[in-house]
């Protein structure tokens, strides 16, 4: 048999090769890295349809840490941020993230409730999200990935970038495999601590593109060290096609590189961004206003920084191990504390920095430190990452004298033969209301506490904000709250407009 192919089908071919598309992190990641969630419900909703015209393959927009923020702090009922939002994007597939596994550090919360919450993200329409496991441990994620897909959820998985002397090319091919195997919607290829290079790039990605065989591969990348901009270009011209970047001033720094960027850099080269730079302007412009006004940081590159390579810390554990060292008055340890955490990052068989991982091995680096001795006294995780209940190859990895020095405390002993209890549904609405409580109340105070929900008011409606463009509108809104003048007259290229009390409207007319 004889295929002939077009002179047109080979041009359609090479263009859709050279077609890049991009995952849009700013209202997750984006905020979440940069502003610590700080953006409150209002502040999105005025500027969603705009971004849903920028052409984003798929758009981070929500996950459940949101919810403890977005009750306890900005007093908000954050399903309104799920239910307003999913009405204005029409064109771009929105994402959870997370999956079934557990929530923050410390804790792990009930399996019906995490399985509750993903059906109600599911029902309103966000059906693809993106999740890890802290050791790539994809066999255990295989039953997470079906019981989400039987709920009506796709499931990216990450696979997790680290350096360390077992973190080689090889490994990387072995867990593309392994990732491959559960079938997921796709893999993605995740470097949280910004510590790819160019270099390293050229041998570890044909690696992984080769053993995920037909699983799509996309990238995400933070800038903690000023070189993911150059690796995504470098993971392009080796086959990646789908990368994650955000939108200034809620790109670079910690956050993911900016779509601007990337887009520019990518058609200097030769390729097709599948993005409309005229549409994200608008975007900037209101993100922008908002930071000044607010006094919220902006994302700025960072400069290199070898350091990251030994201790390979997240930048906002440091944050929080600088202010933990602060309340104690040892904020002078920090960079004690620092290569410390890079000796027992070692002693515990190099673990991914990752949560809750990272934050065991920096709780223990500090307390190694302040008391003067190592691991005279450990923490109740560490004991239990020796035992292996957070992560299996835990105990195979470490260093056998430190894990023995953890392991012949009388501590240990409670821990052992210790597994955490998991409540059923019932039990859970048992505990948080009974059955007169919604599934969405239910989950706000599961995740947030029954008083901090009991403490919202108003339905916890978000305020209206003002499209952050606009500063003529916010000086209005401004001074319309003014109580020491009767009238205002505003003045400019051509605008006339007057403010005041009836009666003195009543006069001037």
């Amino acid at each position: 048999m004889i295929f002939v192919v077009t002179e047109g089908e080979i041009q359609a071919a090479k263009r859709l090769m050279s077609e890049i598309h991009f995952v849009d992190t700013t209202l997750r990641d984006g905020q979440q890295s940069l502003w610590a969630l700080g953006m409150k419900t209002g502040a999105m909703l005025p500027i969603a349809a705009q971004m849903d015209r920028i052409g984003f393959e798929s758009m981070e927009f929500f996950v459940s840490i949101m919810i403890k923020k977005y009750v306890r702090e900005h007093k908000e009922n954050p399903w309104l941020w799920l239910r307003e939002g999913s009405k204005r994007f029409r064109r771009t597939r929105l994402r959870n993230h997370g999956g079934m596994h557990g929530s923050g550090a410390m804790e792990k919360l009930p399996h019906a409730a995490m399985r509750l919450f993903i059906e109600r993200v599911v029902s309103y329409g966000v059906t693809l999200t993106r999740t890890s496991n802290c050791w790539n441990d994809f066999e255990e994620m295989r039953d997470e990935v079906r019981e989400l897909r039987d709920v009506g959820m796709e499931t990216v998985v990450n696979l997790i970038y680290s350096v360390s002397p077992r973190h080689t090319d090889d490994y990387y091919a072995k867990k593309a495999r392994e990732a491959a195997a559960i079938r997921p919607y796709r893999i993605c290829f995740k470097d949280v601590g910004g510590l790819l290079t160019p270099e390293r790039a050229r041998t570890l990605i044909p690696a992984i593109l080769q053993d995920a065989g037909d699983v799509p591969i996309e990238y995400h990348a933070h800038c903690n060290n000023g070189l993911a901009p150059l690796c995504y270009l470098e993971a392009v011209r080796l086959g990646i096609n789908a990368l994650h970047t955000a939108i200034p001033p809620l790109a670079n720094g910690s956050s993911q590189p900016s779509i601007l960027n990337v887009a520019r850099n990518l058609r200097a080269l030769g390729y097709t961004p599948v993005v409309n730079d005229e549409e994200v302007k608008p975007v900037e412009e209101h993100f922008t206003a908002l930071a000044k006004r607010g006094g919220l940081p902006i994302g700025k590159p960072f400069a290199y920084d070898e350091s990251q390579y030994w201790h390979q810390v997240p930048g906002g554990v440091i944050s929080n191990l600088r202010h933990q060292l602060k309340l104690v008055g040892k904020e002078d340890r920090l960079p004690a504390t620092l290569e410390e955490a890079a000796r027992v990052r070692a002693d515990f068989g190099y673990p991914i920095m990752v949560t809750p991982l990272s934050q065991f091995v920096v709780s223990q680096a500090a307390i190694n430190v302040i008391v003067g001795e190592r691991y005279k006294e450990v923490t109740d995780q560490v004991i239990q990452y020796a035992l292996g209940i957070w992560g299996r190859e835990a105990p195979g990895l470490m260093e056998p004298n430190v894990k023995d020095k953890i392991l012949a405390r009388g501590r240990a002993k409670d821990w052992k033969n210790w597994r955490p209890r998991d409540l059923s549904l019932k039990e859970v609405r048992d505990k948080f209301g009974g059955t007169a409580v919604s599934d969405e109340e239910l989950l706000l105070r599961v995740y947030a506490g029954t008083d901090a929900v009991n403490a919202l008011a108003n339905g916890a409606a978000p305020k209206p904000a003002l499209d952050g463009r606009q500063p003529l509108f916010r000086l209005i809104e401004e001074l319309s709250k003014k109580r020491d003048c009767n009238q205002i007259f505003i003045r400019k290229a051509g605008v006339s407009l007057v403010l005041g009390k009836r009666a003195d409207l009543a006069n001037i007319a």
